[in-house]
């Protein structure tokens, strides 16, 4: 069954991006390629239980199992060692990816206490948007009391476009909370 998201970027949100911006055909319209999240570790990354308990949690949260990712090079001044545990990554693509993404639209990040907005500094120069969420209890896949320690979660939304306007447009049509822009 395809995702809801998924469906409604297919029959609405293409076309209209496709008017708006006057393109030829729908492969021109922006496009989300994949969603990467990442949770770092730290020092915490070296403890078995902890490492295990992040996956859970990420495998709950993203629906598939994370990879651990390693520090390439030691460090002193930061404690690390070369080719131990820094944190967990997960890259989701196609149905999953739009499952999670309206999760995280219509029930994460309204859970956020005080939250006003993402900014619009997230985007590169290749209209990729990238923001961190400071509590991964948002989702309500975890068990709050099961966590024993409250992290941080980066997420980076890979968008296939021309520039960031575009960019920008396609995920306000999907409902992202973005702060206003100051006038243009």
């Amino acid at each position: 069954m395809t995702p809801r998201l998924k469906e409604i970027f297919k029959k609405e949100i293409q076309p209209e991006l496709k008017n708006k911006f006057g393109y030829k055909n729908m492969f021109m319209v922006p496009e989300i390629k994949k969603v990467v999240i990442n949770m770092g570790l730290g020092l915490d990354g070296n403890d078995n239980k902890i490492l295990k308990g992040c996956e859970e949690d990420m495998a709950k949260i993203t629906g598939q199992k994370p990879v651990i990712t390693k520090f390439k090079k030691s460090i002193s001044n930061f404690k690390t060692r070369k080719n131990t545990n820094a944190g967990i990554k997960t890259t989701l693509r196609k149905n999953k990816m739009y499952e999670f993404i309206d999760r995280l639209v219509n029930i994460a990040l309204p859970r956020i206490k005080d939250f006003r907005g993402l900014s619009i500094k997230g985007f590169d120069k290749f209209g990729n948007f990238t923001f961190g969420v400071k509590e991964h209890i948002i989702f309500p896949e975890v068990n709050f009391e099961k966590v024993d320690r409250i992290r941080g979660l980066d997420i980076t939304i890979v968008i296939k476009c021309n520039n960031v306007n575009d960019s920008y447009e396609l995920l306000k049509k999907f409902n992202f909370p973005f702060l206003e822009r100051k006038g243009n």
